[in-house]
């Protein structure tokens, strides 16, 4: 299977970002609703969003204005109350030689998966991410305070009066400038779903946390996370948790090798409902990213972000 990447850098949405929410509507309409109807109004989602992330509240309305009188549009937008999503992901810290860094895989299917890396200009701050979902949604990144953010599910598809991780990490790299100033916010914005989010700075600070709609969140040192909070965990993501923690503590391992590992089973995944799309290793000391595949690797700083495309062929994925 075939996959484009696209690298952009996109300052503010404006045109493109419409003609795109226009072309990818249908879909993102079913990651909000889960193909239901939406049992909320766009007031609701104003309201919530002026409550919890005030900051943002001039980007929603500049791009509730560019999708013009369509409510639904306008509830997509603000991410408040999304049906419950499943993926993957696991992601670990490297405080080592050439650190720090995070290092993340991104599991998902494939045709959902937003093809954009860009870097944006919302209040000034450049920021570096893997985008997804509509207007900001985010799956990692970093911003040019040296602030880096990855998230993963948490195991609990259990849906909350909250806002998708996506957005939430949006927020933190366009607000705050270290592994402190997030924690701070995300623990105090409701969430939809249970979600597990990795924040490094290039102090070396780092923190794991573990935050869901029906529980208090959970600030740890935990330098490894896959698919379950606190506990064993089960299956792949406890598979996939014991392997990364080995490579982690072997006594002669380097972040190239350390990297490796994540292109490797079970870390790397080749199902088609469960693939890994990309892996990504942020660097906030150097400001830069590198998007890495087995035999490529693509990298992007904020001194010198390079507009263009990578097509990745994934093979044949098993069923």
């Amino acid at each position: 299977m075939l996959k484009t990447f696209v690298a952009a850098i996109e300052d503010q949405p404006g045109a493109e970002w419409l003609s795109r929410f226009q072309a990818g509507r249908h879909e993102a309409a079913h990651w909000y609703t889960g193909g239901h109807a939406a049992l909320i109004t766009p007031k609701e989602c104003r309201d919530a969003l002026r409550a919890h992330m005030p900051e943002l509240l001039p980007r929603y309305d500049h791009a509730c204005d560019l999708v013009g009188d369509d409510d639904l549009a306008h509830c997509i937008i603000s991410h408040y109350r999304p049906a419950p999503m499943r993926h993957g992901c696991s992601q670990a810290v490297w405080l080592g030689r050439e650190g720090p860094a995070l290092i993340r895989n991104f599991d998902y299917p494939l045709p959902v998966i937003s093809d954009r890396i860009e870097m944006t200009r919302w209040f000034g701050n450049a920021v570096i991410c893997k985008a997804q979902r509509p207007w900001g949604g985010c799956l990692d990144g970093m911003n040019a305070h040296g602030l880096v953010g990855s998230i993963t599910m948490g195991g609990n598809l259990t849906r909350g009066l909250g806002f998708s991780v996506l957005l939430m990490l949006r927020y933190v790299l366009e607000t705050c400038r270290n592994v402190e100033e997030a924690t701070k916010a995300l623990i105090r914005i409701p969430i939809a779903q249970a979600q597990n989010v990795t924040l490094l700075d290039r102090s070396g600070l780092y923190c794991t946390l573990f935050l869901g709609p029906r529980r208090d969140p959970a600030i740890t040192l935990d330098r490894v996370c896959t698919n379950h909070q606190e506990g064993p965990g089960r299956g792949s993501s406890a598979l996939r948790k014991d392997r990364l923690l080995h490579a982690l503590a072997a006594p002669a391992q380097t972040l190239d090798g350390f990297c490796q590992v994540f292109l490797q089973p079970p870390l790397h995944a080749r199902k088609s409902s469960f693939t890994t799309a990309y892996t990504a290793v942020y660097r906030p000391g150097e400001g830069r990213v590198d998007f890495i595949w087995p035999e490529k690797r693509w990298s992007q700083s904020f001194a010198a972000f390079t507009p263009g495309e990578y097509r990745h062929d994934y093979g044949e994925l098993a069923k």
